[in-house]
């Protein structure tokens, strides 16, 4: 790898990434407090330290599957499967977790590690077979969605795992001065992926390749081995995704999951994320997790019924594609002059 033109691909895409980054996170911040303060108007109990801590529980797993897959989509992918992966990374280390045989701490840690493993399999596998064969990614993760689905039911046979260690479930439902620590494990990971993605070679070539893949390549970087490690990170993420489900709710279900990835998917594109690569953030994703929670919770609190909240969060997503649409123009445009 070429240090010099590392650094000249690294300054042509991120003085360019960093404006558009403060501009969405601004935007889509301050859409959350209005949001924040229109519902604790209306709801008193909204503003409760109990509601809010219900919803920083309630937004972990989504947050930390949209983590992955906003690498996934900075460099213009997407990953359909991410759902059915967390049902079948729950089955895998669901009966690790139900096995007398070895203690209850050896048991959680074999757990993590072979969710993780799991879907960090199952995302170099996506990675591999999109960039090998140069099939796009919503087709591969497709056809993964069905494969994971059913490889999670056929080793169950459809049926549900369940009593866990204790020491395994209190930790879904354990605090940090007040905070979930299932939400800790989400913000950690957001803090982690921003500093890869702001502060080292691969986060900016990411970025790089959303903007420009040739660009990237013709200055002598191997494109296919950080585009197939995007997939496998947003893999990786499902497995710690699954392990928060299974310690909060008790269970290892094969049907788990059904519907996760367009959440994920609502909370980068919401967070300013662009769905043709290139720009956003790990910041403007949890802004975007959150804004979803809000809404979701807020609406509830008032009264609105489940069919009609569904139809206000699609009405929001979409609004927040019109919006990325002509962000992108304005930004070609000021390219331009």
């Amino acid at each position: 790898m070429n240090e010099a033109s590392t650094k000249s691909v690294s300054r042509a895409f991120s003085g360019r990434a960093l404006t558009n980054r403060i501009m969405g996170e601004a935007g889509i911040g301050i859409v959350l407090v209005l949001l924040i303060l229109f519902f604790a108007v209306l709801a008193p109990n909204f503003a409760s330290r109990a509601n809010l801590s219900n919803i920083a529980t309630e937004i972990t797993i989504n947050t930390i599957l949209a983590v992955g897959m906003t690498f996934v989509i900075l460099i213009g992918g997407i990953d359909l499967s991410v759902g059915s992966v967390l049902a079948l990374c729950a089955v895998v280390a669901g009966p690790i977790l139900v096995n007398d045989s070895m203690s209850a701490t050896v048991a959680i840690m074999l757990a993590v590690l072979a969710a993780v493993l799991t879907g960090l399999a199952v995302g170099l596998i996506n990675g591999l077979i999109t960039e090998t064969w140069k099939i796009p990614a919503f087709i591969v993760t497709l056809g993964m969605l069905y494969i994971a689905r059913g490889a999670a039911l056929e080793k169950t046979q459809a049926q549900t795992i369940y009593q866990f260690p204790a020491s395994f479930t209190d930790f879904g439902r354990a605090t940090v001065l007040g905070v979930p620590a299932v939400f800790l494990v989400a913000l950690a990971l957001v803090i982690l992926g921003q500093f890869v993605l702001s502060k080292t070679v691969f986060g900016r070539l990411l970025l790089a390749i959303g903007n420009n893949e040739e660009t990237v390549r013709l200055a002598g970087h191997r494109t296919k081995a950080i585009k197939v490690a995007a997939f496998a990170i947003a893999g990786a993420c499902v497995g710690i995704g699954a392990i928060i489900y299974m310690a909060r709710l008790n269970i290892a279900s094969p049907i788990v999951g059904t519907g996760y990835e367009l959440t994920a998917i609502a909370a980068v594109i919401l967070g300013g994320t662009s769905l043709f690569g290139g720009k956003g953030s790990l910041i403007g994703t949890l802004l975007g997790a959150s804004l979803l929670g809000v809404l979701t919770n807020g609406l509830l609190l008032i009264g609105v019924s489940d069919f009609q909240r569904q139809m206000m969060t699609g009405a929001v997503i979409i609004v927040a594609v019109v919006v990325d649409a002509y962000r992108q123009r304005f930004s070609r445009r000021m390219a331009m002059e």
